[in-house]
């Protein structure tokens, strides 16, 4: 019986998720109520608020969830050079590819800005504690680094999935390696 209920609690969480991430493509969190989420995942409201207590708790475990997924994989590998950096953000691309929907609506003006500082942050710790102390890069410089890198492949990212992934993973991946590893210097 008790698998019975926990297969109802992913459900419901699954329906209220995707009713949130539907309802984000077309206008911003402040605007979306319990009350038209739980309508939209055919969910009563004290279902609803056994799982969340309002629509910015749902929108909150959506992020972690998907900040838990990056640290978890991010933490899988270790950036020993510059080709498998490569691989890294390619795998990262994919991810990002797979689940575009999702990062479209978050990363949109819909979507919760603490959101992209939150992935930023993820990136900026991973970035900090390998690809920096292989490159030997000094310390009072490593922030401001690690900011203008994941920043740089952030907004690239989101040009991409907002121009509809006109380029492979792969191209997109290439190119965030090139511009991180040779920056301006690639073009000449």
């Amino acid at each position: 019986m008790s698998e019975k209920l926990d297969r109802r609690k992913k459900y419901t969480r699954k329906v209220l998720k995707e009713s949130l991430i539907s309802l984000l493509s077309e206008k911003p969190i402040s605007s979306v109520t319990v009350k038209e989420l739980c309508q939209l995942a055919d969910v009563n409201r004290s279902t609803f608020y056994t799982h969340y207590s309002d629509q910015y708790d749902l929108l909150e475990k959506i992020e972690e969830e998907i900040a838990d997924d990056l640290v978890k994989y991010l933490n899988s590998y270790e950036i020993t050079n510059e080709e498998q950096s490569l691989k890294i953000t390619l795998k990262l691309v994919e991810y990002i590819k797979d689940n575009h929907y999702m990062f479209q609506i978050l990363l949109n003006q819909n979507g919760d800005p603490m959101f992209e500082k939150r992935m930023m942050n993820i990136a900026r710790r991973f970035i900090m504690f390998n690809w920096m102390e292989e490159h030997n890069v000094e310390h009072h410089y490593s922030r401001y680094l690690s900011t203008f890198v994941v920043s740089g492949a952030i907004n690239v990212i989101k040009d991409w999935i907002e121009n509809d992934m006109d380029k492979s993973p792969k191209e997109i991946a290439e190119m965030i390696s090139k511009f991180t590893n040779e920056g301006l210097s690639f073009l000449n």
